[in-house]
């Protein structure tokens, strides 16, 4: 058995997810230009295929087109063009997004433009009707729409994956989706639920350490009742958790219960390296990479099985080096 689950097996397809086309280069922008991110289409296509969408191409907008905006109430704003504002193009939009969450029934996270009256997934600008923006920013109607109908779809925006800690929550989660894909697929009992949250102990552990014990007890206390009617509130609520960044403290609260798996089969010197790099860690000296890196040594050392079940210590492909950062 191995020492370290693995995220995404050997014969398994890469996840799929949505994004916005301009991201991965394609010139759909009302400008006729595109926003290429290098993460999307370098880093990240290795692991990853893509599902591009433009809503605004998609409803007969054209490139190059007017360029439209957010106006009115910023909790129900309607899409209107910059130049002609009688151009209202918010419930193509919407119609659009709805019709693409059906078609999208396969992918487990979507990567929208940020800013995009269409696209954006917060904060984006909503103007009253003198021009001025309010302070408050709205959501992208084809973004609200899309979203609506997958509210435990992993979504982040492309700026935000800029921010390493924010990066490796969203792919964490885009595999903790596809993973609970295949519990589907192999149909929900007790003990797929048991042991599909059994892996992600320690995981939830470092999101939401007190969502990790109601989840605990939602399943524990299961009974006689039908794991199908419990399966997708538990879901909801794991996918929840897991979006909430896993913290310094957290992250060593986890790398000590792991260290006591070792207590009984590592020498005193071993322990004490372990224990001082996990300090340097709490400390922001090293990066979460370097205790895990040891920890996973010791565990390859003296295997556990349980242990190896863990998604905690690979949540993800190693080699997108997602926690060097962290």
């Amino acid at each position: 058995m191995s020492a370290v689950s693995d995220p995404l097996p050997e014969d398994a397809s890469k996840p799929k997810l949505g994004v916005s086309a301009c991201l991965m280069g394609v010139e759909v922008r009302y400008n006729g230009g595109h926003k290429e991110s290098h993460l999307l289409t370098r880093a990240l296509s290795e692991h990853f295929d893509f599902v591009p969408a433009c809503p605004e191409v998609a409803i007969g907008m054209g490139i190059p087109r007017e360029a439209i905006r957010l106006v009115g109430d910023p909790e129900n704003p309607q899409a209107v063009g910059t130049v002609h504002t009688d151009m209202n193009v918010t419930q193509a939009l919407a119609d659009y997004g709805e019709h693409m969450a059906q078609e999208m029934d396969d992918i487990c996270g979507y990567i929208f433009m940020q800013k995009s009256p269409s696209c954006g997934l917060e904060r984006v600008k909503v103007y009253r009707d003198n021009g001025a923006p309010f302070d408050a920013g709205g959501r992208g109607i084809y973004a609200q729409a899309f979203c609506a109908r997958h509210p435990d779809l992993p979504v982040e925006e492309d700026g935000r994956l800029n921010d390493p800690v924010l990066r490796e929550n969203f792919i964490t989660r885009v595999f903790a989706y596809s993973a609970w894909q295949q519990v589907l697929k192999g149909g929900i009992t007790r003990r797929a639920l048991t042991e599909f949250h059994s892996r992600y102990k320690y995981q939830l552990m470092a999101n939401d350490p007190i969502q990790y014990k109601v989840l605990g007890n939602l399943l524990g206390n299961m009974g006689r009742n039908d794991p199908c009617e419990i399966a997708p509130r538990y879901f909801s609520q794991l996918m929840a958790a897991l979006k909430k960044p896993a913290t310094r403290r957290t992250h060593t609260n986890v790398l000590q219960h792991l260290c006591g798996y070792l207590r009984q089969t590592i020498s005193a010197s071993d322990k004490k390296e372990i224990q001082g790099v996990i300090n340097q860690y709490h400390q922001g000296i090293v990066p979460l990479v370097v205790p895990l890196t040891l920890l996973k040594h010791h565990f390859r050392q003296h295997p556990d099985p349980y242990i190896a079940l863990q998604v905690y210590l690979q949540p993800h492909p190693e080699n997108l080096s997602l926690r060097n950062a962290i």
